[in-house]
Protein backbone atom coordinates (compact mmCIF):
# COMPACT_ATOMS: atom_id res chain seq x y z
CA UNK A 1 0.00 0.00 0.00
CA UNK A 2 2.87 2.43 0.67
CA UNK A 3 4.50 1.66 -2.54
CA UNK A 4 1.29 2.36 -4.60
CA UNK A 5 0.25 5.48 -2.40
CA UNK A 6 4.04 7.14 -3.05
CA UNK A 7 3.39 5.86 -6.90
CA UNK A 8 -0.10 7.92 -6.84
CA UNK A 9 2.09 10.97 -5.08
CA UNK A 10 4.19 10.86 -7.78
CA UNK A 11 1.65 10.81 -10.34
CA UNK A 12 -0.66 13.66 -8.26
CA UNK A 13 2.91 16.22 -8.09
CA UNK A 14 2.57 16.97 -11.56
CA UNK A 15 -0.91 18.61 -10.88
CA UNK A 16 0.73 20.20 -8.22
CA UNK A 17 3.63 21.78 -10.43
CA UNK A 18 0.79 22.60 -12.98
CA UNK A 19 -0.63 24.78 -10.34
CA UNK A 20 2.66 26.50 -9.15
CA UNK A 21 2.64 27.81 -12.30
CA UNK A 22 -0.29 29.62 -11.93
CA UNK A 23 -0.91 29.88 -8.51
CA UNK A 24 2.11 31.34 -7.25
CA UNK A 25 4.13 32.79 -10.74
CA UNK A 26 1.40 34.21 -11.69
CA UNK A 27 -0.76 34.78 -7.94
CA UNK A 28 -4.12 33.79 -9.46
CA UNK A 29 -6.42 31.39 -8.75
CA UNK A 30 -7.36 29.14 -12.05
CA UNK A 31 -10.49 26.63 -11.62
CA UNK A 32 -9.85 25.53 -14.92
CA UNK A 33 -7.84 22.69 -13.38
CA UNK A 34 -11.23 21.22 -12.32
CA UNK A 35 -11.67 20.52 -15.73
CA UNK A 36 -8.97 20.04 -17.65
CA UNK A 37 -7.92 17.21 -14.97
CA UNK A 38 -10.51 15.07 -15.83
CA UNK A 39 -10.26 16.19 -19.61
CA UNK A 40 -7.09 14.65 -19.83
CA UNK A 41 -7.87 11.49 -18.64
CA UNK A 42 -10.86 11.47 -20.50
CA UNK A 43 -9.18 11.91 -23.59
CA UNK A 44 -6.60 10.05 -22.55
CA UNK A 45 -8.66 6.38 -22.09
CA UNK A 46 -10.88 7.38 -25.06
CA UNK A 47 -7.48 7.51 -27.27
CA UNK A 48 -6.39 3.98 -25.41
CA UNK A 49 -9.63 2.12 -26.30
CA UNK A 50 -9.51 2.98 -30.00
CA UNK A 51 -6.37 1.64 -30.43
CA UNK A 52 -4.22 4.20 -29.74
CA UNK A 53 -0.56 3.48 -27.95
CA UNK A 54 -1.06 4.49 -24.64
CA UNK A 55 2.37 6.98 -25.04
CA UNK A 56 0.61 9.26 -27.93
CA UNK A 57 -2.93 9.21 -25.64
CA UNK A 58 -1.56 10.43 -22.73
CA UNK A 59 0.36 13.17 -24.93
CA UNK A 60 -3.07 13.88 -26.15
CA UNK A 61 -4.80 13.89 -22.84
CA UNK A 62 -2.17 16.62 -22.28
CA UNK A 63 -2.93 18.77 -25.51
CA UNK A 64 -6.43 18.41 -24.60
CA UNK A 65 -5.64 20.18 -21.31
CA UNK A 66 -3.43 22.72 -23.04
CA UNK A 67 -6.66 23.67 -25.44
CA UNK A 68 -8.26 24.47 -22.09
CA UNK A 69 -5.98 26.53 -20.90
CA UNK A 70 -5.99 28.35 -23.90
CA UNK A 71 -9.37 29.16 -24.25
CA UNK A 72 -9.53 30.48 -20.42
CA UNK A 73 -6.38 32.71 -21.11
CA UNK A 74 -8.86 33.86 -24.10
CA UNK A 75 -11.38 34.91 -21.96
CA UNK A 76 -9.58 36.13 -19.29
CA UNK A 77 -7.38 38.18 -21.40
CA UNK A 78 -9.02 39.04 -24.52
CA UNK A 79 -12.56 39.12 -23.08
CA UNK A 80 -11.52 40.51 -20.03
CA UNK A 81 -13.45 38.44 -18.31
CA UNK A 82 -12.17 37.92 -14.53
CA UNK A 83 -9.95 34.55 -13.81
CA UNK A 84 -11.89 33.06 -11.61
CA UNK A 85 -14.99 33.79 -13.75
CA UNK A 86 -13.27 32.62 -17.14
CA UNK A 87 -12.23 29.22 -15.21
CA UNK A 88 -15.78 28.48 -13.88
CA UNK A 89 -17.21 28.86 -17.80
CA UNK A 90 -14.58 26.83 -18.55
CA UNK A 91 -14.66 23.91 -16.57
CA UNK A 92 -18.32 23.45 -16.66
CA UNK A 93 -18.48 23.38 -20.42
CA UNK A 94 -16.01 20.55 -20.30
CA UNK A 95 -18.59 18.40 -18.61
CA UNK A 96 -20.27 18.59 -22.35
CA UNK A 97 -16.85 17.98 -23.97
CA UNK A 98 -16.08 15.19 -21.98
CA UNK A 99 -19.65 13.40 -22.41
CA UNK A 100 -18.66 14.08 -26.24
CA UNK A 101 -15.76 12.40 -26.19
CA UNK A 102 -16.17 9.35 -23.83
CA UNK A 103 -20.28 8.85 -25.27
CA UNK A 104 -20.77 7.97 -21.62
CA UNK A 105 -19.91 9.70 -17.83
CA UNK A 106 -17.22 7.20 -17.40
CA UNK A 107 -15.11 5.13 -19.47
CA UNK A 108 -12.97 1.68 -18.27
CA UNK A 109 -9.79 0.73 -19.29
CA UNK A 110 -10.34 -3.35 -18.55
CA UNK A 111 -8.21 -4.80 -20.04
CA UNK A 112 -6.94 -2.04 -22.26
CA UNK A 113 -2.58 -1.27 -22.43
CA UNK A 114 -1.47 1.45 -19.99
CA UNK A 115 1.49 3.65 -19.84
CA UNK A 116 2.76 1.53 -17.20
CA UNK A 117 2.41 -1.82 -18.32
CA UNK A 118 5.23 -1.08 -21.06
CA UNK A 119 7.53 -1.79 -18.13
CA UNK A 120 6.28 -5.23 -17.77
CA UNK A 121 9.01 -7.00 -18.54
CA UNK A 122 11.22 -5.51 -16.43
CA UNK A 123 9.33 -8.00 -13.93
CA UNK A 124 9.20 -5.32 -11.51
CA UNK A 125 6.98 -6.04 -7.49
CA UNK A 126 3.61 -4.76 -7.65
CA UNK A 127 3.31 -1.39 -8.23
CA UNK A 128 7.34 -0.50 -8.47
CA UNK A 129 6.37 0.36 -12.26
CA UNK A 130 3.83 3.10 -11.43
CA UNK A 131 6.78 4.43 -8.78
CA UNK A 132 9.84 4.14 -11.89
CA UNK A 133 7.51 5.45 -14.67
CA UNK A 134 6.26 8.38 -12.28
CA UNK A 135 9.60 9.30 -11.44
CA UNK A 136 10.73 9.29 -15.05
CA UNK A 137 8.28 11.69 -15.87
CA UNK A 138 8.51 13.79 -13.29
CA UNK A 139 12.36 14.43 -13.81
CA UNK A 140 11.28 15.23 -17.22
CA UNK A 141 8.73 17.53 -16.46
CA UNK A 142 11.43 19.23 -14.25
CA UNK A 143 13.82 19.29 -16.85
CA UNK A 144 11.89 20.78 -19.27
CA UNK A 145 10.32 23.76 -16.61
CA UNK A 146 13.63 24.39 -15.84
CA UNK A 147 14.84 24.91 -18.92
CA UNK A 148 11.43 26.92 -20.23
CA UNK A 149 12.09 29.62 -17.01
CA UNK A 150 16.02 29.82 -17.69
CA UNK A 151 15.08 31.09 -21.31
CA UNK A 152 13.77 35.28 -21.79
CA UNK A 153 10.64 33.99 -22.42
CA UNK A 154 10.09 32.22 -19.27
CA UNK A 155 12.26 35.53 -17.05
CA UNK A 156 9.28 37.29 -18.90
CA UNK A 157 6.84 34.71 -17.75
CA UNK A 158 8.13 35.51 -14.41
CA UNK A 159 8.41 39.09 -14.25
CA UNK A 160 4.49 39.02 -15.27
CA UNK A 161 3.90 37.64 -11.96
CA UNK A 162 6.09 39.73 -9.99
CA UNK A 163 5.23 43.05 -10.91
CA UNK A 164 3.07 43.26 -14.28
CA UNK A 165 3.11 47.14 -13.56
CA UNK A 166 6.86 46.97 -14.70
CA UNK A 167 7.03 43.92 -16.47
CA UNK A 168 4.61 46.37 -19.66
CA UNK A 169 6.90 49.22 -18.90
CA UNK A 170 10.12 46.74 -19.60
CA UNK A 171 7.86 45.62 -22.88
CA UNK A 172 7.00 42.71 -21.89
CA UNK A 173 3.55 41.69 -23.41
CA UNK A 174 1.80 40.07 -20.68
CA UNK A 175 -1.40 39.25 -21.82
CA UNK A 176 0.52 36.62 -23.79
CA UNK A 177 2.45 35.65 -20.89
CA UNK A 178 -1.12 34.81 -19.05
CA UNK A 179 -1.85 32.97 -21.88
CA UNK A 180 1.21 30.99 -22.39
CA UNK A 181 1.21 30.17 -18.60
CA UNK A 182 -2.56 28.69 -18.32
CA UNK A 183 -1.50 26.76 -21.51
CA UNK A 184 1.35 25.50 -19.88
CA UNK A 185 -0.67 24.83 -16.58
CA UNK A 186 -3.65 23.04 -17.97
CA UNK A 187 -1.28 20.94 -20.29
CA UNK A 188 0.60 19.79 -17.07
CA UNK A 189 -2.97 19.16 -15.14
CA UNK A 190 -3.63 17.18 -18.03
CA UNK A 191 -1.05 14.54 -18.43
CA UNK A 192 -1.63 13.96 -14.32
CA UNK A 193 -5.29 13.38 -15.25
CA UNK A 194 -4.07 10.96 -18.25
CA UNK A 195 -1.46 9.14 -16.13
CA UNK A 196 -4.13 8.99 -12.70
CA UNK A 197 -6.98 7.80 -15.01
CA UNK A 198 -4.19 4.99 -16.44
CA UNK A 199 -3.50 3.63 -12.99
CA UNK A 200 -6.66 3.59 -11.90
CA UNK A 201 -7.84 2.12 -14.95
CA UNK A 202 -11.17 4.16 -15.82
CA UNK A 203 -11.63 8.03 -16.56
CA UNK A 204 -14.55 9.80 -15.04
CA UNK A 205 -16.43 13.27 -15.81
CA UNK A 206 -16.37 13.88 -11.93
CA UNK A 207 -12.57 12.61 -11.26
CA UNK A 208 -12.22 17.00 -10.90
CA UNK A 209 -14.10 17.87 -8.30
CA UNK A 210 -11.85 19.05 -5.51
CA UNK A 211 -8.33 17.91 -7.12
CA UNK A 212 -7.51 21.58 -6.90
CA UNK A 213 -7.41 21.18 -3.23
CA UNK A 214 -4.97 18.10 -3.83
CA UNK A 215 -2.82 20.27 -5.85
CA UNK A 216 -2.33 23.31 -3.39
CA UNK A 217 -1.71 20.98 -0.75
CA UNK A 218 1.30 19.49 -2.27
CA UNK A 219 2.86 23.00 -2.69
CA UNK A 220 1.68 24.64 0.68
CA UNK A 221 3.00 21.25 2.29
CA UNK A 222 6.37 21.63 0.08
CA UNK A 223 6.99 25.31 1.30
CA UNK A 224 5.70 24.46 4.86
CA UNK A 225 8.58 21.67 5.46
CA UNK A 226 10.81 23.53 3.54
CA UNK A 227 11.09 26.78 3.67
CA UNK A 228 12.98 29.13 1.08
CA UNK A 229 14.24 26.99 -1.87
CA UNK A 230 15.53 27.34 -5.21
CA UNK A 231 13.29 26.88 -8.27
CA UNK A 232 14.55 23.88 -8.55
CA UNK A 233 14.38 22.63 -5.30
CA UNK A 234 10.81 24.12 -4.89
CA UNK A 235 9.73 21.57 -7.50
CA UNK A 236 11.02 18.69 -5.89
CA UNK A 237 9.01 19.99 -2.81
CA UNK A 238 6.04 20.02 -4.43
CA UNK A 239 6.90 16.39 -5.42
CA UNK A 240 7.72 15.22 -1.65
CA UNK A 241 4.47 17.21 -0.87
CA UNK A 242 2.08 15.25 -2.48
CA UNK A 243 3.92 12.11 -1.49
CA UNK A 244 3.46 13.32 1.98
CA UNK A 245 -0.73 14.17 1.09
CA UNK A 246 -1.03 11.06 -0.17
CA UNK A 247 0.31 9.51 2.72
CA UNK A 248 -2.06 11.17 5.28
CA UNK A 249 -5.12 10.74 2.82
CA UNK A 250 -3.80 6.96 3.24
CA UNK A 251 -3.48 7.25 7.52
CA UNK A 252 -6.87 8.82 7.16
CA UNK A 253 -7.76 5.35 5.62
CA UNK A 254 -6.15 3.14 7.70
CA UNK A 255 -7.45 4.91 10.74
CA UNK A 256 -11.52 3.24 9.49
CA UNK A 257 -11.97 6.86 8.83
CA UNK A 258 -15.61 6.99 6.73
CA UNK A 259 -13.91 7.35 3.06
CA UNK A 260 -17.52 8.58 1.74
CA UNK A 261 -16.04 12.06 3.32
CA UNK A 262 -12.69 11.96 1.70
CA UNK A 263 -13.15 15.23 -0.07
CA UNK A 264 -13.63 16.63 3.82
CA UNK A 265 -10.73 15.14 4.97
CA UNK A 266 -8.64 16.59 2.37
CA UNK A 267 -9.89 20.40 2.62
CA UNK A 268 -9.28 19.82 6.15
CA UNK A 269 -5.68 18.75 5.98
CA UNK A 270 -4.96 21.50 3.72
CA UNK A 271 -6.49 24.20 5.86
CA UNK A 272 -4.29 22.79 8.77
CA UNK A 273 -1.19 23.37 6.60
CA UNK A 274 -2.22 26.42 5.63
CA UNK A 275 -3.10 27.79 9.51
CA UNK A 276 0.09 26.25 10.79
CA UNK A 277 2.28 29.20 9.21
CA UNK A 278 0.19 32.08 10.96
CA UNK A 279 0.15 30.26 14.03
CA UNK A 280 4.06 29.89 14.08
CA UNK A 281 4.38 32.93 13.43
CA UNK A 282 1.88 34.21 16.01
CA UNK A 283 3.71 32.18 18.82
CA UNK A 284 7.42 33.53 17.29
CA UNK A 285 6.04 37.19 18.24
CA UNK A 286 5.06 36.09 21.08
CA UNK A 287 7.93 34.81 22.11
CA UNK A 288 10.23 37.24 20.71
CA UNK A 289 7.88 39.96 22.77
CA UNK A 290 8.20 37.95 26.36
CA UNK A 291 12.10 37.62 25.83
CA UNK A 292 12.34 41.19 25.03
CA UNK A 293 10.95 41.99 27.93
Amino acid sequence: MIVSTIGQGILWSVLGLGIYLTYRILDFPDLTTEGSFPLGGAICVTAITNGVSPIVATLLGMIGGMLAGLTTGLLYTKGKIPVILSGILVMSALNSVMLFVMKSPNLSLLNQPKLFSLLGFANLPANFDVVLIGLIIIAIVIACLLGFLNTDLGQAYIATGDNEVMAKSLGIHTDKMKILGLVVSNGLIGLSGALIAQSDGYADINKGIGVIVIGLASIILGELLFGELTMIERFIAIVVGSIIYQLLILAVIKLSFDTTYLKFYSSVILGICLIIPELSRKFGNKKGGATND
